[in-house]
């Protein structure tokens, strides 16, 4: 067992993630980000994962950390761009991330995502979140890289429903581009 405890743990009956996992690549991204061993990337840190276990660390308390984690390396990312290459040129890298995202929000609603083969996300809660982003895109409307990390979708079955992977990736890119210009 360790002797720091990061987090808050959850009760011996219920699942958390697993401890040790989570205290190692939290050693390993603070290495990273003090330049004292390999790189790591924003985008390891949003495709981490760990195992669960009971008692683990609570599974909020650690997506919390591991959101302001991903935001400290895309700034620093960014800083270092910027010093490299300047302002203007992040600014257009950034665009053309972005100008990836539009294609989709021009679909119709209801058509936006592939249709989920079972349970997804009831698309007209998706299509209402795309139309935010054509607001926040097109006339500088307010939404945050934190409101698309928290947002949570209603079920919804076949043809009600967008494919929830399929989404998440592309929310994922989303984010992205927010982190990237907040």
């Amino acid at each position: 067992m360790s002797e720091h405890v990061m987090f808050a743990r959850e009760s011996r009956g219920r699942d958390g993630y697993n401890v040790t996992q989570v205290e190692d690549f939290f050693r390993r991204a603070r290495m990273a980000y003090e330049g004292d061993s390999p790189t790591m990337s924003d985008d390891d840190v949003r495709n981490a994962t760990f195992d669960q276990e009971r008692g683990g660390y609570q599974f909020a308390a650690v997506d919390h950390a591991m959101d302001r984690l991903e935001v400290a390396f895309v700034k620093r990312r960014r800083a270092d761009f910027i010093a490299t290459h300047g302002q203007d040129t992040w600014m257009e890298h950034i665009a053309d991330r972005a100008r990836t995202l539009y294609p989709r929000l021009q679909r119709p609603a209801g058509d936006k995502f592939r249709d989920a083969d079972d349970v997804g996300y009831k698309k007209t809660d998706v299509d209402q979140l795309l139309d935010e982003l054509v607001d926040y895109f097109d006339d500088g409307a307010q939404i945050t890289s934190q409101e698309i990390r928290e947002i949570t979708f209603p079920s919804a079955k076949k043809a009600n429903a967008y494919d929830p992977a399929v989404v998440d990736v592309y929310l994922e890119r989303v984010v992205e581009v927010l982190t990237a210009v907040e």
